[in-house]
């Protein structure tokens, strides 16, 4: 297994996958299946070369398995907080242990960075994935957005791990 940050000459359909097999997996049941079946291939595959926007890929046996992303916050009342924005698993490598050591990564890179105060976003009825975060040490903070996704209204609430919590 080996993470390592994005590179120019990494597939970005490859990692688009991954973001689409997750999204159909982990949110079956939360946004509505004809949005989730409707995703076409290929969808992310331009978005992650953002500058302002570390990502990360996760490789097993030459395999693109996972991805995950991570920035300075996005958000205004945020400054100075490090921002988790995504982390995807192809659904056959969920439950075995490599989301958490791509999260380590990640918390690492953010760390390197200099962010010690950190948060991210999930959708409130993302249960599987909040269970995940808070046994990393996350807690809900109270703050929320209001989406829409697929013609559901659906919230996501912010998540946050701070310097005094632990060790990041």
């Amino acid at each position: 297994m080996e993470i390592r940050r994005l590179r120019p000459g990494d597939d970005r359909n490859a990692l688009s996958r991954v973001y689409e097999e997750s999204w159909k997996h982990a949110y079956r049941g939360i946004i509505p299946q004809d949005y989730l079946d409707g995703i076409p291939r290929g969808q992310w595959a331009a978005s992650v070369d953002k500058p302002s926007v570390s990502t990360l890929v996760m490789y097993e046996n030459g395999e693109l398995i996972g991805t995950s992303s991570f920035c300075p916050s996005r958000f205004e009342d945020m400054a100075g907080w490090g921002e988790i924005v995504s982390i995807y698993l192809l659904p056959d490598f969920m439950g075995k242990g490599y989301g958490k050591q791509l999260f380590e990564e990640v918390l690492r890179g953010l760390k390197e960075t200099g962010f010690r105060d950190i948060f991210l976003w999930v959708l409130e009825e993302n249960t599987n994935a909040r269970g995940f975060y808070e046994r990393q040490g996350f807690v809900p903070n109270g703050k929320y957005l209001d989406d829409n996704i697929g013609g559901k209204p659906l919230r996501e609430i912010m998540y946050i791990k701070t310097q005094k919590d632990s060790s990041i």
